[in-house]
């Protein structure tokens, strides 16, 4: 198992090379991406929920 101190490591070892500033932006695109593979193994298509969404709206 992964210890405290190991994360610690692996989480300064990750601030170094990405810097602070680049850290909320590759979370945030990791969120999304594991969004989008949900969905896809939910069965549901992304591209059909934004086009019902723009139907919405008009």
């Amino acid at each position: 198992m992964i210890g405290t101190t190991e994360i610690i490591v692996i989480a300064l070892v990750i601030l170094l090379l990405f810097g602070g500033a680049k850290i909320p932006q590759l979370m945030k695109g990791l969120g999304k991406g594991i969004h989008e593979y949900k969905k896809g193994l939910s069965g549901e298509d992304i591209d059909d929920e934004k086009s019902s969404k723009n139907n919405d709206d008009k």
